[in-house]
């Protein structure tokens, strides 16, 4: 009888601990993102999906989690739209199951659920977007993953004023918050220069309508035009540019939200000379890299129809580098256990780049390309000149 007694207070003890301590029981982790799978940015949508199914397939099907624990991406389509986007968020936020949420794209998607996240304390991890009101260490529960926009389009200016002398920017943008971003990253990486912005011409989100946009632009005579917008909006911008003689030969930069494979395909792989294309990851042509021909390997294995990219390559360094923190965390899974394995403890994570927690971002790394010989070919040049 004694032993009955001891095994059942032994059982209660454990229940309260695990209430307790809010461990995560379920054998199947599920992650929930609200992403465009319709619409405009359907494209981005799938890539995020594909490249983080691509690792999460194969760590189920090897079973690298601990306790022989499942994975699994959960996605509901928002059309990149906020309000369908809070929608999402209710809906897996109502999931007992849930465990983080991860890989919401857009800057005025995101905007819009802050205040739900910032109120919980479930881990939202590696939205795609460079917004800077994301980057603020007082939120404990998010992690970026990639770069911010500001980093990205200094980085932009740096090239083009030190190395190519250009000093007549141009902006064209999203009208939103993501737009803004950008706009306000360009002011300031322009002010270190002792430069001022020379035309603007903004759009709507969701639309093509970038007459009024092309006709500012063009008016102001720029040697530069950054571009934050999609990539349907800034293809369609230098479709239209290369026939007019006042624009056809400004250098168009894009920065990495506008998905520089998707601009490629838009622009049939034409009249590319003059356009720079900002990354927060490697080109997936980098063969020295490990985890690149991993991916690459991995993609061809699950997703053999799909085309390589940067924004699955992206998602699939996201998706290994949650694994590598949910291994670390073991049978303690917990959020708060989670987070501190993702932020400090996953340095080694994604083998041939580095990662470092700073800035609430893990990477904190830019790259320029140019596309040529039908390839995307790196800027090289001296950063210190």
């Amino acid at each position: 009888m004694f032993k009955y007694i001891s095994a059942f207070i032994l059982i209660i003890i454990t229940i309260f601990f695990i209430l307790k301590l809010n461990i995560y029981t379920n054998k199947t982790i599920i992650l929930g993102s609200s992403l465009p799978k319709t619409g405009i940015m359907k494209e981005w949508g799938r890539s995020v999906e594909i490249g983080s199914n691509a690792y999460f397939k194969f760590v189920n099907e090897r079973k690298l989690l601990p306790d022989g624990k499942q994975i699994k991406l959960v996605t509901l389509d928002d059309k990149y739209e906020p309000d369908l986007t809070l929608e999402n968020t209710k809906e897996f936020l109502k999931r007992d199951d849930l465990f983080a949420l991860y890989g919401y794209v857009g800057t005025p998607t995101v905007k819009n659920i802050l205040h739900i996240v910032i109120e919980t304390d479930i881990p939202f991890i590696a939205p795609f977007t460079g917004a800077s009101f994301l980057r603020d260490s007082k939120y404990k529960n998010i992690v970026n993953f990639r770069s911010s926009y500001k980093e990205e389009i200094q980085e932009i200016i740096n090239y083009l004023y030190d190395i190519k002398h250009i000093d007549k920017f141009a902006v064209f943008y999203q009208n939103d918050v993501y737009g803004e971003e950008g706009y306000i990253s360009l002011i300031s990486a322009l002010k270190n220069k002792n430069l001022n912005l020379v035309g603007e011409g903004t759009y709507k989100r969701n639309t093509l309508s970038i007459k009024h946009a092309f006709k500012e632009i063009k008016n102001s005579k720029p040697e530069a035009v950054l571009m934050v917008g999609s990539y349907k909006a800034n293809s369609l911008f230098i479709k239209r540019a290369l026939k007019d003689e006042d624009l056809k030969n400004v250098i168009f930069c894009s920065i990495s939200f506008s998905d520089s494979n998707e601009m490629i395909n838009n622009l049939n792989k034409k009249n590319l000379e003059n356009i720079i294309f900002s990354e927060v990851v490697p080109s997936n042509n980098n063969y020295e890299i490990d985890v690149i021909n991993e991916y690459k390997y991995l993609m061809k294995r699950y997703y053999p129809e799909e085309p390589l990219g940067f924004i699955s390559l992206e998602s699939f360094l996201i998706a290994k580098v949650t694994v590598e923190a949910l291994k670390k965390a073991n049978s303690s899974l917990t959020y708060k256990n989670f987070l501190d394995q993702i932020k400090y403890h996953t340095r080694n994570a994604i083998e041939g780049i580095p990662l470092k927690y700073n800035n609430t971002e893990l990477l904190n790394k830019t790259y320029l390309f140019q596309y040529k010989d039908n390839k995307f070919v790196e800027l090289k040049y001296d950063k210190k000149n």
